[in-house]
């Protein structure tokens, strides 16, 4: 697939059209998921997370949530999906005895080398996998025996499934070149960002709460990373500024009736004509996800399901399902 060809086939106000007319198809298309066997493939991330609020300086204590080691484990799930996808872009794995752990262990679909073009995103591309390897490492170390172990992970069909839902086209691959690498990170990352965050309320060890905001702020540097990247690519590539409010567009789809997913161009008041490098609220906050927004993203599901899309046989551990939305 040469760069980024679905977006590029149509013009940019052909592209934001066409998106405009399949917003509300996209939403019956989550609603009416059910099962989807390759899809989007990051209840509960812990429970009871809150997602709302984020314009709200003061909030009331959280209710009683999962345990800390439940809410690791969680993010442990995303950190194997994180991992794989960028060390096969740079043709490596995680190794075996990394793998192992409570729960099934599941093997890994889909993954290539990318042929990277452009020398400085191969090297943010090595950067972020021995990053994501080093968070695999660390959460394991961390929950001992309670580790839970890798689950089955699409890396491959997937992202097709997920970019015909953006409708963005067919055949999307991220591993056939450097836009496309570009636009499969940036579904992870900011998903992992606003994850952490809204399992921060709820790690009540120190320790662990320290060690999950160093990992938040790598997953915020990553973040931000490809979000500049993407739209320094996108100055001359417009259609990829647009595939990216595309998939923002797609988050907020998995959780109808939330509309704080951002892409990389600047919108609303003083903004038009800006980059938007760090997606915020009203306050100059991160906002969060809760645990349900977070799954039914991956899982590219608006019902209560507990599998789908990058987990294709569901996560281990006891936050595994999320939650019908409205």
């Amino acid at each position: 697939m040469s760069e980024i060809k679905s977006p590029d086939v149509h013009s940019p106000a052909e592209l934001l059209l066409r998106l405009a007319e399949k917003r509300n198809q996209r939403r019956k298309f989550f609603k009416n998921a059910g099962g989807l066997g390759v899809g989007l493939g990051v209840g509960t991330i812990l429970g009871a997370c809150g997602s709302d609020g984020d314009d709200a300086v003061a909030q009331t204590p959280p209710p009683a949530g999962p345990s800390d080691a439940d809410i690791l484990n969680f993010a442990l799930n995303l950190e194997y999906l994180e991992a794989q996808f960028y060390l096969a872009a740079i043709g490596q794995s995680l190794d075996a005895g990394s793998l192992t752990g409570t729960g099934t262990q599941g093997a890994v679909t889909g993954g290539a080398v990318v042929p990277f073009t452009d020398p400085l995103i191969a090297q943010y591309a090595r950067e972020i996998a021995a990053d994501e390897r080093a968070h695999v490492l660390f959460l394991r170390q961390a929950l001992g025996s309670a580790a839970v172990a890798q689950p089955a992970l699409d890396i491959g069909p997937a992202f097709a499934a997920a970019a015909m839902a953006a409708g963005l086209g067919a055949g999307f691959n991220p591993y056939a070149d450097d836009n496309s690498f570009l636009l499969g990170a940036y579904i992870f990352e900011d998903v992992g960002v606003t994850a952490y965050k809204g399992a921060s309320p709820f790690i009540t060890n120190k320790t662990f709460l320290e060690a999950a905001a160093g990992i938040l702020a790598a997953e915020a540097y990553h973040a931000a990373l490809i979000r500049t990247v993407l739209y320094a690519r996108g100055m001359t590539t417009t259609s990829l500024i647009d595939a990216t409010e595309a998939i923002s567009n797609l988050r907020d789809g998995a959780n109808p009736g939330r509309e704080v997913d951002q892409g990389v161009r600047g919108t609303g008041a003083g903004l038009t004509g800006t980059s938007n490098i760090v997606p915020l609220d009203a306050n100059g906050l991160a906002f969060s996800r809760s645990g349900a927004e977070v799954l039914n993203v991956v899982f590219l599901n608006a019902n209560a399901v507990t599998s789908g899309g990058f987990f294709p046989a569901g996560v281990n551990g006891p936050i595994n399902t999320s939650s019908a939305m409205a």
